[in-house]
C-alpha cells in the first residue's frame, strides 16, 4: 500500500512523528511538505528533534493569503498525485495545507483520510473550521481523536467511515513530556522558575493581523501578574514590527520574548508552566496533556472537553478575564480524554483495513 501524507505546519509535523515509523514499517510512504511552514523555526528543528523522516517532496508554498496559498498547493499536489498514483492521501488536522492535500485527492479521485477529523469550533469566521468541515466531507476514512468529534461527524451525515482511533498527539505527548519537563535548564536559559511563568503565543490571522486586536494582545500580556515567556511566531513578529509594537513588548519588565522554540524546549516550558495563554489549538492540547492551565485567546474551540472540564478558558482577548483566569486553580483531576499512546499503530490498522 502507498500512501502520500501531505503536512506543511508544526503541530502536523507532530502528529506524524506518531504515524509515519509505523506506516513506513509495513508500508510505502511518499511524505509531502507543502511549506505552509517554511522557517527552519518552525520546520526543520521539528523533523530533527522527534525523529520524523525527511520529506520525499517540498513544495515551497508559502505565505499569501488562504485563497491564494490553498491554490498554488493544489494546484503543485496535483501533478505529484497523479504521477505516484497513491492507494490514499494522508491528511492532518485542519490547515490550508489539509484541505489542499484534501481537494487534490478528491478530485482525482483517491481516497482520502483525515486524522483529527470531526472536530468541531462552530465558528464558521475562522479559516480552519472551513477547512476542518470540508475535509471530513470529502474523505473516505474519518479518524477520531475523542468520542465528541465521533459525535459531530453522525450529525453532519458525513458518507466516509468513522474510526475512533485516539489522539496521535497523544502518543508523542507520552514520550517527549516526561523528558522535557526535567530540563529545568531550559526554563533558566529563559529567566524562569517552575510554576512561576506563564507560557504564551499568539497566530491566528484574527489576533493578529487586525491592528486593533494586535493593540489589545500586547495589552493582555503585559497585564497578567507573571512573567511571561511569549514565543514569537514570525507573522506575529512582523505584524508587532510594522504596528510598532514589538519594542514595548520587548521593553516590558515581565515579557521575554523569544524565536519560535523547537520540540523539546517548547515541550518543557509548557510542562513546568502555571498555564499557557495561546490562540493554538494544538497548545490547548499539549497543555491540558502536560496537566496545565490553558486560557485561550479565542471565543470559541473545537477542543470543547477541554472547557467542559476546567482545563481550558476562553479569554478572547480580555485582559481582565485572562487575569481572572490565572487566579484559579486547576481541577483536582483530569480524565485521559484522548487515548493511551497508541493512536498512530490505530491509524496505521484503520488504514490497512480500509485501504490496503
Amino acid at each position: 500500500m502507498k500512501i502520500l501524507t501531505v503536512i506543511g505546519n508544526r503541530p502536523q509535523f507532530i502528529k506524524a512523528a506518531a504515524v509515519s515509523p509505523a506506516l513506513r514499517e509495513r508500508n510505502q510512504e511518499l511524505l509531502i511538505h507543502t511549506g505552509q511552514h517554511f522557517d527552519d523555526d518552525l520546520s526543520a528543528v521539528f523533523f530533527a528533534e522527534l525523529g520524523l523522516p525527511a520529506p520525499d517532496r517540498e513544495l515551497g508554498v508559502s505565505l499569501g493569503s488562504n485563497s491564494s496559498q490553498t491554490a498554488r498547493m493544489l494546484s503543485a499536489l496535483e501533478p505529484v498525485i497523479s504521477a505516484e498514483a497513491p492507494d490514499a492521501v494522508l491528511v492532518y488536522g485542519d490547515t490550508n495545507s489539509t484541505l489542499a492535500g484534501a481537494l487534490a485527492a478528491a478530485q482525482a479521485g483517491v481516497p482520502l483520510a483525515h486524522v483529527e477529523a470531526g472536530m468541531r469550533s462552530f465558528d464558521r469566521s475562522m479559516p480552519e473550521e472551513l477547512n476542518r468541515v470540508l475535509t471530513d466531507h470529502a474523505s473516505s476514512l474519518l479518524l477520531c481523536s475523542s468520542d465528541v468529534p465521533v459525535e459531530n461527524l453522525r450529525r453532519e451525515a458525513v458518507s466516509g467511515t468513522i474510526e475512533l482511533v485516539g489522539d496521535v498527539m497523544v502518543d508523542v505527548a507520552l514520550k517527549v513530556q516526561p523528558r522535557a519537563r526535567q530540563r529545568i535548564d531550559l526554563l533558566a536559559a529563559r529567566g524562569v522558575t517552575p510554576g512561576g511563568y506563564v507560557l504564551a503565543t499568539a497566530h491566528r490571522a484574527g489576533n493578529v493581523d487586525d491592528p486593533g486586536r494586535l493593540a489589545m494582545l500586547v495589552e493582555l500580556l503585559q497585564q497578567l501578574p507573571l512573567p511571561v515567556v511569549l514565543a514569537l511566531h514570525p507573522r506575529t513578529r512582523g505584524r508587532l514590527v510594522s504596528g510598532g509594537l514589538l519594542d514595548q513588548l520587548e521593553r516590558s519588565d515581565h515579557v521575554t520574548v523569544t524565536p519560535p522554540l523547537g520540540s523539546l524546549e517548547l515541550t518543557a516550558l509548557v510542562c513546568n508552566a502555571r498555564a499557557v495563554v495561546t490562540d493554538s489549538g494544538g497548545l490547548q492540547k499539549e497543555a491540558y496533556l502536560a496537566g496545565v492551565p490553558c486560557i485561550t485567546l479565542r471565543p470559541s474551540t473545537e477542543w470543547t472537553e477541554t472547557v467542559e472540564l476546567g482545563w481550558n478558558t476562553l479569554v478572547d482577548l480580555d485582559s481582565a478575564a485572562a487575569v481572572r483566569a490565572l487566579e484559579h486553580d486547576p481541577p483536582s483531576d483530569r480524565p485521559p480524554l484522548y487515548g493511551d499512546g497508541c493512536a498512530g499503530e490505530r491509524v496505521v490498522s484503520a488504514l490497512t483495513l480500509h485501504v490496503g
